[in-house]
């Protein structure tokens, strides 16, 4: 029963969505949101010591990154709103087989704010996606060293772009308490240790001005360009989501993640699917019932999902959960700033 009506609301919002999908990109209007970057790395000879670093057992040591709770009050009313622009996924174009293992995954049950959420469906909180599809390809782990040394974890996605080389995730993924992170690599299809389609350096970095300054809870995205792997470019070895920006709040979404702090390990990708909620406590963010932790950050909100086909759009990332509802996963509206960023990304040099 749920499958079908979970198919029944992803082909729906896809309809809903097809007017924004239409027609070429088109810069938003008004001032340009101008996103911070920076070099990852600046030589392949500095990417093969940064892929050397990421042996099995630093990976299997790396620990979750907790995601920051809203810590810094200011005067933002949160993302600029523009003209609502998507881009379809693209499909990879080797046919390497993936492998994948399912065990039964942890859940949990909460109310937030003390009410409880219901939806016109039955919703998963947290449960090991098991239906394969392109989010297996896509969707995976990324580690970095934080600037006080620590092996650290995070999750991204491999997402339709002009160089075929954009990773979305959190932006706290690539810098936190004013630092970045170092030694960045993404492992699509991450399956406990094994990697599939290889591991792939960041050469470049961006994120929101907002979140680069301030650290403002409300622009935690980012995007990271990766550099070609063996002669080849990410989106050409296991396809690329597609993105959506500047749509409706309040949809159905489905998360996704490799949470590996307790009761996760982060050897598998979890999933959450329910009806998006305004977050009326203290961002403007959209809340999402769900039981993931640390190591999901940067995870990928789709609408307009497929679960047949695990594909869809990109619309948000996992940011943050609060201490009196930790059953409730938070991530930012993708507004004109996260698209400046995704923009910026897909024409930057991966080499």
């Amino acid at each position: 029963m749920h499958r079908r009506a979970a198919l029944l609301t992803a082909a729906a919002l896809a309809l809903t969505c097809a007017p924004a999908l239409a027609g070429t990109a088109q810069a938003a209007a008004g001032p340009d949101p101008r996103p911070a970057r920076w070099s990852a790395t600046d030589s392949s000879s500095e990417r093969r010591t940064v892929l050397k670093y990421w042996t099995s057992q630093r990976m299997r040591a790396a620990r979750p990154l907790d995601a920051p709770p809203p810590r810094r009050a200011t005067s933002s009313n949160g993302p600029s709103r523009g003209t609502p622009w998507a881009s379809r996924g693209t499909a990879a174009t080797t046919t390497r087989h993936t492998p994948w293992t399912y065990r039964n995954s942890p859940t949990g049950r909460a109310s937030y704010g003390g009410t409880a959420l219901t939806a016109a469906v039955p919703n998963s909180p947290g449960l090991t996606w098991e239906d394969g599809g392109a989010v297996v390809r896509t969707v995976g782990r990324v580690f970095f060293t934080t600037a006080d040394g620590r092996n650290s974890s995070c999750s991204g996605t491999a997402v339709t772009s002009a160089n075929e080389s954009v990773v979305m995730t959190a932006g706290h993924c690539v810098k936190l308490n004013g630092a970045a992170h170092r030694n960045w690599v993404f492992v699509p299809a991450f399956d406990d240790g094994r990697r599939p389609f290889g591991t792939w350096a960041a050469a470049r970095m961006l994120t929101t001005r907002q979140w680069n300054d301030q650290e403002d809870i409300n622009f935690d995205v980012a995007a990271v360009v990766v550099a070609p792997l063996d002669g080849r470019t990410l989106t050409d070895v296991v396809g690329g989501q597609g993105v959506a920006f500047n749509q409706p709040r309040g949809r159905q979404n489905f998360a996704f993640g490799y949470p590996a702090a307790e009761p996760f390990d982060g050897s598998e990708l979890i999933y959450c699917s329910g009806q998006a909620f305004d977050d009326t406590v203290q961002t403007r963010d959209q809340g999402l019932r769900c039981g993931m932790t640390g190591g999901s950050s940067g995870g990928p909100w789709f609408q307009g999902f497929d679960e047949s086909t695990g594909q869809g759009w990109l619309n948000s990332v996992n940011s943050f959960t609060y201490t009196f509802a930790p059953d409730f996963m938070f991530g930012p509206f993708f507004g004109n700033e996260a698209m400046a960023v995704y923009q910026a990304a897909q024409n930057a040099d991966a080499t």
